[in-house]
């Protein structure tokens, strides 16, 4: 495509050439025209000086005369009387103006008379001029004769005079004209430049152009018009940014569906919301992606309603289960066209939690307690009325007095020290760990209850294993899910015992071939009191109360614990240890 200051020149230039051209044709046709004006007139005056020469001249012979005027003139002359007869001619073969019928003769009068017509005598066109004089009573004309020819080469040069004066001209206008052009259009150019970049986004083109015309007028435009731009962009860009950060920090779970019902935004948070990968959500359709069949009716429900909806969602990750209030409200456009919906998770678990540990405190601690208390008070009162003087009976009584007393010493215990872990001022005696060294401990501290039961003890461990943590919170932990270990294990079964360094961290591993948890207990494990074999665990001694506190101890060591299990498969408890304490 051909370039504006390329069409405005070749434009100009076109308008210039034809007007010189027009200019050129016009003062040629004046200078002509002037030219043959000049020439008749000094024809004129030259005709009425011979006309006067020959009234006044004593020779009577008139081709003399005639040659004479010819000779000093340089024009062909002729003299006719009224009748029409030639007396003198200086042209040979002059027959053919014999008479008076020719048309400078008949316009000839006081003032002469004039045409430019062809001769045959020279055979080309010739000017001529006729005026009229009297001698002696005789009346007639003198007539003189220039051929056009003569003045053909001042027309030629008038000619070459104009189309090289015109040349000059049109190659300075020319030149003028392209740094006018180029004048004009650069600062448009450069105007053209940055509307373009502006149009692809960047917003800190300008352009400098210094000038006080409508040209600098509009590059002073185009400037501001980029600086606000710019200013709106980056405002634009601050408050996206904004609002994307709190979004995706907002705590709770936030998600738009359009009225197709694809997912078009989900925050950060519904990673843990759902325990997936939300990212890949985007574009998808809700009901593909989403797995909860309460929440699906939930969304459905709002779309077919376009009414807001509040309700408490139950949400099951790998080992907890999390409650949420669900807000979700229709979004509506113009003429209320409904154009999606809005979804606000709410995490209330710990409320929940809160509330069903209110609930449950009271009513487990009775319980637990209740059997302890009540052995205690049946065989003391079966041994105040009268066992105790059976030897056999109350040595028997009093054994399981004392066993009662132990567990309800040790469940006490562990709840003094479940709720001192959970205390906000709970802190960890941070110090370096020799992990190898308080591995072999616990090992050797629960071997002879490993094989008491008649279980096998496969151990491995990792040699000058340190980290940073609590020696005997750490020692606590052990214990407490190897004894779970010994106490879910039936007779001949396996223990396996591991503890090992991965990249930055110190992985225990605590698995046995024990009765297993299916996968719908998992979630709830973590519980106090819960217990997977309430019987089994009673008359091992259990509070169910030690995976709580492992959970709390671990946590508060910034690490990590899984569980896989199943149904009668056993158990594997994985906990992850950072090597180095995280700042907190």
């Amino acid at each position: 495509m051909m370039k504006f200051r390329t069409r405005l020149i070749f434009g100009i230039l076109i308008v210039i050439l034809f007007v010189l051209a027009a200019l050129g044709v016009l003062v040629g046709q004046l200078l002509k025209g002037s030219y043959v004006d000049q020439l008749e007139e000094r024809l004129g005056k030259e005709a009425s000086l011979a006309a006067l020469a020959m009234e006044n001249m004593e020779t009577k012979n008139a081709q003399q005369f005639s040659e004479n005027i010819q000779d000093r003139l340089d024009v062909r002359v002729t003299i006719i009387r009224n009748d029409g007869t030639v007396l003198a001619e200086t042209a040979e073969g002059a027959d053919e103006n014999a008479g008076v019928d020719v048309p400078e003769i008949e316009q000839a009068d006081e003032s002469g008379g004039t045409n430019i017509r062809y001769s045959s005598v020279n055979e080309d066109e010739s000017l001529f001029y006729a005026y009229p004089y009297t001698r002696d009573g005789d009346n007639g004309y003198i007539r003189l004769a220039l051929p056009v020819e003569r003045f053909g080469e001042i027309n030629r040069r008038i000619w070459l005079f104009i189309g090289i004066s015109f040349s000059i001209a049109f190659v300075i206008i020319m030149a003028l004209s392209y740094r006018i052009a180029n004048q004009l259009t650069h600062p448009i150019g450069q105007v053209t430049d940055v509307a373009n970049e502006l149009a692809k986004g960047n917003f800190k083109a300008r352009t400098y152009v210094e000038s006080r015309d409508e040209i600098g007028q509009l590059t002073r435009s185009i400037n501001i018009l980029a600086y606000n731009l710019d200013q709106i962009t980056t405002r634009y860009q601050t408050q996206q940014e904004r609002l994307e950060a709190l979004i995706d920090n907002m705590g709770s779970g936030l998600i738009f569906i359009n009225d197709r019902g694809d997912i078009t935004l989900i925050n950060q948070y519904c990673k843990d919301v759902f325990d997936a990968d939300t990212d890949q959500w985007l574009h998808l359709v809700y009901h593909e992606v989403i797995q909860d069949s309460v929440l699906i009716k939930l969304i459905q429900q709002i779309f077919l309603t376009e009414t807001k909806i509040r309700q408490q969602v139950q949400l099951n990750s790998r080992i907890e289960v999390h409650h949420y209030d669900v807000y979700g409200a229709p979004i509506l456009g113009e003429k209320d066209q409904l154009r999606g919906i809005v979804l606000v998770l709410h995490d209330i678990t710990e409320l929940k939690k809160l509330e069903q540990v209110r609930k449950d405190f009271v009513a487990n601690v009775s319980h637990e307690l209740k059997t302890p208390v009540t052995s205690l008070k049946g065989f003391t009162e079966t041994l105040l009325d009268g066992a105790m003087e059976d030897e056999t009976a109350r040595k028997q009584f009093l054994d399981i007095i004392w066993k009662e007393g132990d567990r309800l010493q040790g469940l006490i215990s562990d709840l003094l020290e479940l709720s001192h872990i959970e205390q906000e001022f709970f802190q960890l005696n941070w110090q370096e760990v020799d992990v190898t060294r308080t591995f072999d401990e616990v090992m050797e501290l629960l071997y002879p209850s490993v094989q008491g039961k008649g279980l096998r003890l496969n151990s491995h461990k990792e040699e000058d294993l340190i980290m940073e943590g609590d020696t005997a919170r750490i020692k606590q932990i052990l214990i407490n899910l190897m004894n779970n270990a010994i106490a879910y294990t039936p007779e001949n079964g396996t223990i396996r015992a591991e503890v090992k360094q991965e990249q930055d961290s110190i992985v225990f591993i605590v698995a046995d071939s024990g009765i297993g948890i299916s996968k719908e207990e998992w979630p709830r494990i973590f519980e106090r009191f819960y217990r997977v074999d309430k019987d089994r665990s009673r008359n091992s001694g259990g509070t169910g109360l030690g995976l709580a506190i492992v959970k709390h101890l671990v946590e508060a060591h910034h690490g990590n614990i899984d569980v896989e299990s199943a149904k009668n498969k056993g158990t594997i408890f994985t906990i992850t240890f950072p090597l180095k304490r995280e700042k907190e």
